[in-house]
């Protein structure tokens, strides 16, 4: 029975994995167009600033949401076969995300000017956040529905949303960075998804889940409670992660320049190009997997396909990129980024760190074990930031890698240790 299931378990990844492949390839085509033109026209400082304001958009975004999107999503696909349960964590999640997301709109407009110096150090940006503030309702209200999609596990407008999206992300950051710059670079990282959002809403219109008033008259405290324990986690992950990496460019910027910021920031956008097609295959289909699966063997089975599907995956991928580095460097930005090359080697290893641990990071979410998360969570948090800051002092910018892949390493070796009677869970005989 445990081979039957991890069989099972394998091969609904693999198709995730395939229908998910094509939004990637479309994705990483327009990514690829979109940071080749936007590092050409704004170069490595003004790509250290657009890294600023997607990490702060980032923290927003959780906070306007109520942080209960892996809760929406768990706790869907666990009671998908109970309309009543699914409805109300339909409208709960409704009525959470629109307080949320107007009060994190309206601390926006008003504290706009604050923003603009504290984040882009300019207050001439400061029409980005009336703009931000003003859109935001939109951001949440899209992010919210594809976590229900995913709840639901209705992979097909799952990846028409994403393709969508990407196309979307590309026209805006295009068409405003050749038109206005910089602000135009940072005016489409806060507005493209609220467009998105009409569309996914027509997507979804028809779906048979789908009732407005659902969304409108459904409430409940005690489901509000249990998406609770989801927002405690989610907000203190939007805190810690990308308030890490706002400190990390802070560091560097302070210690080095705004240009190493920009190199830095550039490497994490090759980071993020060749993980996406993990990280989003895994954030479809394994928590709400997960969610179903009731015994430790199960759960070990389903961690362990994911490991043997993944791990080749991330070796094939680094050793290829890493041999390529110049010519990705020359493909996606511009002769200012050649410095970038000797930042590879430890920032591919904490890649590679960073996705083991993430695979069993979700195993806290899955089982709800939120004080051992947040605790995780901040000794992340702690251990980045201190040897950041540490080896960016001493080492200049390429400390900032060292700092990244001892963190992840041991975010993984902790989490393995927690999780090691799970692990070596044996099979019944």
């Amino acid at each position: 029975m445990p081979f039957k299931l991890s069989k099972i378990g394998s091969r609904e990844l693999v198709r995730v994995s395939f229908l998910n492949a094509i939004s990637t390839v479309i994705k990483m085509f327009t990514g690829l167009i979109s940071i080749k033109v936007i590092a050409s026209v704004i170069g490595p400082s003004g790509i250290a600033l657009l890294g600023q304001l997607n990490n702060f958009s980032n923290i927003l975004l959780s906070i306007s949401t109520g942080g209960i999107n892996a809760g929406i999503t768990k706790y869907i696909s666990e009671h998908s076969g109970s309309e009543n349960k699914t409805n109300l964590f339909l409208g709960t999640g409704f009525w959470i995300t629109a307080v949320f997301s107007i009060l994190t709109g309206l601390v926006l407009i008003f504290g706009a000017g604050y923003f603009a110096e504290i984040i882009l150090f300019d207050r001439k940006y400061t029409s980005i956040f009336y703009i931000f503030g003003g859109t935001i309702v939109l951001y949440a209200f899209n992010t919210l529905l594809i976590s229900i999609i995913n709840g639901f596990k209705d992979y097909n407008r799952y990846l028409i949303i994403n393709i969508v999206g990407s196309l979307v992300g590309l026209v805006f950051s295009v068409v405003l960075a050749l038109k206005f710059g910089i602000y135009g670079a940072l005016l489409s990282a806060v507005t493209y998804q609220s467009i998105v959002f009409i569309i996914s809403l027509g997507l979804i219109y028809k779906a048979s889940w789908f009732d407005i008033k659902i969304f409108l008259t459904k409430f409940s405290k005690p489901t509000a409670l249990k998406l609770g324990q989801f927002s405690l986690m989610a907000l203190v992950s939007a805190l810690t992660v990308p308030g890490s990496q706002l400190l990390v460019r802070q560091f560097i910027t302070d210690s080095e320049s705004i240009h190493q910021a920009g190199l830095w920031e550039g490497l994490n956008r090759v980071s993020t190009m060749y993980l996406f097609v993990v990280m989003t295959s895994l954030s479809v289909y394994y928590l709400p997997r997960l969610s179903e699966l009731k015994t430790n063997l199960e759960l070990k089975n389903e961690v362990m396909s994911v490991y043997k599907l993944m791990v080749p995956f991330l070796i094939f991928s680094i050793i290829v990129i890493y041999f390529s580095r110049d010519l990705i460097i020359q493909i996606l930005f511009t002769p200012e980024f050649n410095e970038m090359r000797t930042l590879f080697v430890f920032q591919f290893l904490g890649d590679f760190l960073k996705m083991c641990g993430w695979v069993l990071g979700y195993l806290l979410i899955a089982k709800a074990m939120t004080k051992t998360y947040i605790i995780m969570e901040m000794v992340n948090f702690v251990v980045i930031v201190a040897l950041s800051f540490v080896f960016i002092k001493y080492f200049g910018t390429i400390g900032a890698t060292y700092a990244y892949a001892i963190t992840h390493f041991t975010y993984f070796i902790i989490l393995a240790f927690i999780f090691r009677k799970l692990l070596f869970t044996k099979a019944e005989k």
